[in-house]
């Protein structure tokens, strides 16, 4: 197995995109390492929030609502998962597992942001951040969830089972093609030009490839006992819990509904879903995802 380093030169001049580079290098198990890239803008003593970001997208997902989270007053920490963005990318898809994402994002947790942080997940930064939240909740200020959930098995959506087929066995994967069809706005050819920068070839693929057949929505899949075990915690976390879908998101579906009965925070929390908004909720409707942020960290207390 290679571990394939980003090229630098495919990632000049991204659109809105004006954020410095940090870097952590990251124990991939079996020998291997890895360096993992990440965002990490205003004051260190700020509140911080984290976003994780999904599949197939990076930290260039989350430029549009870090502005709005700065001018409040938090710290914005976003990594890009190792296999995309500018992280380094193993080229075996067999090489990634759930239980391995997850280690390598508490890595970078661990030495990043040790202290309690506020959470927005979204699609594959759910079934990381959600896990982590039920395993953790007291390292979690407050969660504000959209497009994404933690699976037990169960029945998948015909849309889901499409898109891992597809994830799978397809001969073009492009990527910036790809989050422009799950987006309600048009995304302009820089903005899909970035999506593809961090995927040059199909080697590089790998990760992006591999997630959707990772996700634990059939019964005896790895991961299930993990996430019902981390359900006890996620459904007793009785911090702020916001859940802010989109509606034309055809595979997370009702999904917002769900996490808002099971979770006690999420109780009497102005939960919505957003019209004009597709999966990349991040790209319709940042102004109100960025606001959800914040009316839910001051919430809890983080924010004046």
């Amino acid at each position: 197995m290679d571990i394939l380093h980003a090229n630098p030169e495919r990632f000049v001049d991204l659109p809105d995109f004006p954020f410095a580079e940090n870097w952590l290098e990251i124990d991939l198990g079996e020998g291997h390492r890895a360096r993992m890239h990440y965002l990490d803008e205003g004051p260190k003593d700020a509140p911080p929030v984290l976003l994780f970001h999904g599949e197939p997208s990076w930290s260039f997902l989350y430029r549009k609502m870090i502005p709005p989270l700065l001018e409040a007053g938090l710290r914005v920490l976003a990594p890009d998962l190792i296999g995309f963005g500018k992280s380094d990318k193993p080229d075996d898809i067999a090489f990634y597992t759930y239980d391995r994402h997850i280690w390598w994002l508490k890595q970078w947790r661990e030495a990043v942001c040790p202290e309690p942080a506020a959470l927005f997940c979204q699609d594959w930064g759910g079934l990381l951040g959600l896990r982590m939240v039920g395993e953790e909740p007291d390292r979690f200020t407050c969660v504000v969830a959209s497009n994404t959930f933690l699976p037990t098995g169960g029945t998948p959506s015909p849309a889901f089972m499409a898109w891992r087929e597809f994830a799978k066995s397809s001969a073009e994967f492009s990527i910036g093609a790809l989050i422009d069809r799950a987006t309600a706005t048009e995304r302009s050819e820089a903005e899909i030009a970035a999506y593809d920068a961090p995927f040059p070839d199909e080697p590089s693929k790998a990760g992006a490839r591999a997630f959707p057949a990772l996700v634990p929505v059939e019964d005896g899949m790895d991961g299930i006992e993990q996430n019902q075990r981390a359900w006890v915690g996620l459904a007793n976390f009785d911090r702020p819990f916001l859940t802010l879908f989109g509606a034309d998101d055809p595979v997370t579906g009702g999904l917002g509904e769900t996490l808002a009965k099971r979770i006690k925070g999420a109780a009497g929390m102005p939960h919505d879903i957003l019209t004009k908004c597709g999966h990349f909720c991040q790209e319709d409707r940042p102004a109100q995802l960025a606001q959800g942020v914040i009316d839910t960290a001051r919430k809890a207390g983080v924010l004046g």
